[in-house]
């Protein structure tokens, strides 16, 4: 089977039904998540999940069959759930498609994966698998999920308000949840018993974000501004970001820069674009000036490289909890130098 961003939703509960290999792929890796957790909630019996790396899968391809195969200690179900980067799951898949006895469910989440993947080929023809691609969503289509998500917690949001929580979570539906979920607590809101939230109640339990969280920080780097750094990266101490979650924000903003990208090709004019783009309320306006600056910086392939970057940073954060905000803030500053004027060269680019 296979999935498109649009027709999902409409595809989850058989796919659930049907399925056992699920493939999330796209550049939106915030929306492959929220998929890949909507089907577990769809599981009949989601039970116990098993956590592996696509990295180690690559080195044991014959784990996620042994796992997929093998029960709990007490009989009970389980799903597996895989974070890889592209293809990095294929021979794991590949054998456990090769297996005569049926697994548990499988759910992987690839980022820098598309569905024309060598894992998500082994998958799209098959009654038994699901391939899902997911694009990064625009302000206005986080604007309405984030109302959706209010009113299944039993709060009732104006557009003005859903809108400042999709941009202050970088529109991740993962962050905005997770404000949504806080407001439901603060204003004791249940689906049977809804209160309408207002700007005071978003102050009293919303994240810092803005001026006062990642996003200073995020433009700074990626806009090559060197001597602001250092300052950045103290307040990020100071503030306790965490920085898995501040990477996450560099992440959808590289995504929302390559959907940008393609739109504008080699030889299309930033200015113009965002200005069509912020008309048709797809980018804040307050976002444009910085989205103009990062997209004269990072095209084509240097824009590639910068995905990479971050994935095997992500990773790298996730593998080294203990020394993550020193791996954040030394990736950081090599991509702030990698975006900084070169000597000799114009600050402007075209």
């Amino acid at each position: 089977m296979k999935a498109t961003q649009k027709d999902f939703k409409g595809m989850a509960a058989r796919a659930a039904r049907e399925a056992k290999v699920f493939f999330f792929c796209g550049p939106d890796e915030a929306g492959a998540q929220d998929a890949a957790e909507t089907i577990v909630a769809l599981l009949p019996d989601p039970g116990e999940r098993i956590e592996l790396a696509g990295a180690d899968l690559r080195r044991d391809p014959v784990r996620l069959g042994d796992e997929a195969r093998s029960t709990s200690l007490f009989g009970d179900a389980r799903h597996i759930w895989v974070r890889a980067s592209g293809d990095e799951a294929h021979d794991a898949v590949e054998n456990l498609l090769a297996g005569e006895v049926e697994g548990c469910p499988v759910l992987v989440i690839a980022s820098s994966a598309t569905d024309k993947a060598r894992t998500a080929k082994l998958l799209a023809g098959r009654p038994d698998g699901l391939v899902a691609m997911f694009y990064p969503p625009d302000l206005r289509s986080v604007t309405e999920t984030v109302r959706g998500m209010g009113d299944s917690a039993g709060v009732r949001l104006s557009g003005d308000l859903a809108e400042r929580i999709a941009r202050g979570a970088a529109l991740d539906t993962r962050l905005a949840q997770s404000e949504v979920t806080k407001l439901a607590l603060y204003l004791d809101a249940t689906k049977e018993a809804p209160r309408t939230a207002d700007a005071a109640a978003l102050d009293a339990v919303g994240a810092r974000t803005d001026d006062d969280g990642f996003m200073s920080l995020v433009n700074a780097v990626l806009a090559g501004e060197t001597a602001k750094l250092a300052g950045e990266l103290h307040r990020m101490r100071e503030l306790g970001l965490n920085p898995v979650g501040l990477l996450l924000a560099f992440e959808r903003r590289a995504a929302q820069l390559a959907q940008l990208a393609g739109k504008l090709g080699p030889r299309g004019n930033p200015v113009e674009l965002i200005d069509a783009e912020a008309a048709a309320r797809r980018v804040f306006w307050k976002d444009k000036r910085d989205l103009i600056a990062q997209l004269r910086i990072w095209r084509g392939r240097k824009l590639a490289r910068l995905v990479d970057r971050l994935v095997d940073l992500h990773r790298a954060l996730l593998t080294n909890s203990q020394t993550a905000e020193l791996l954040l803030a030394q990736g950081l500053a090599e991509i702030a130098r990698a975006a900084a004027p070169r000597a000799g060269q114009s600050s402007r680019r075209g």
